[in-house]
């Protein structure tokens, strides 16, 4: 399986640095569609807060084989939940960063990562009610956090700064999800320069 516990530390720590270098008042600024960037980040928190959380609720049984499956399951979940209901969970996960969300997400994600240390490989039970092993989940974190910090960099004009592993974990994980969904022709002529993707394309 791609992407353990040392590539989740990395991305999670890569995350929290670029936290810690946005300005004090650019949070209500624009972030990525509906959200603020304090919405962003916000969401992008809850990477971190899910592991937790989700090591809480065990599973008995695992309904998604890996992180491809899990992506291929939320498509169809996250379209029935409804789009408002998913930018208002990342609204509610900015204001819950309070008025330091440095070190709001520096403690996340310790807790996080003190959290899956002796944890094993556990079946937990995710968003949807779907069991799947913690070493099927951490990918789908790498994930989130990768592609959110490269948003809040968009949208600040840092850098997000991500670790070379994070990059593959995620560029990997994003070319198989294309795979799983029929698209893997349109991935493979983009990424060798035949061809464009078409300007709505995306895995997720």
């Amino acid at each position: 399986m791609i992407g353990g516990r040392d590539v989740f530390a990395s991305a999670a720590h890569a995350f929290a640095r670029l936290v810690q270098v946005l300005p004090a008042d650019s949070f209500a600024r624009p972030g990525l569609g509906e959200w603020d960037l304090r919405a962003l980040v916000g969401h992008t928190s809850r990477s971190l807060v899910t592991v937790s959380t989700y090591l809480q609720s065990p599973a008995s049984t695992a309904d998604l084989a890996g992180p491809v499956e899990y992506y291929a399951a939320m498509r169809g979940f996250m379209s029935d939940a409804g789009a408002e209901a998913i930018i208002e969970r990342g609204r509610q996960a900015g204001r819950d960063l309070g008025s330091d969300p440095a070190a709001a997400v520096d403690a996340l994600a310790s807790r996080a990562l003190d959290d899956i240390d002796d944890a094993g490989d556990p079946l937990i039970t995710v968003i949807g009610g779907y069991g799947i092993r913690l070493s099927g989940y951490l990918p789908t974190r790498i994930f989130e956090l990768a592609v959110h910090s490269l948003d809040i960099a968009r949208a600040t004009g840092l850098s997000a700064d991500l670790p070379k592993e994070v990059l593959e974990v995620a560029s990997v994980l994003a070319t198989q999800i294309a795979v799983e969904l029929g698209e893997g022709e349109t991935v493979l002529m983009a990424l060798t320069g035949r061809t464009e993707l078409p300007r709505t394309f995306s895995v997720t």
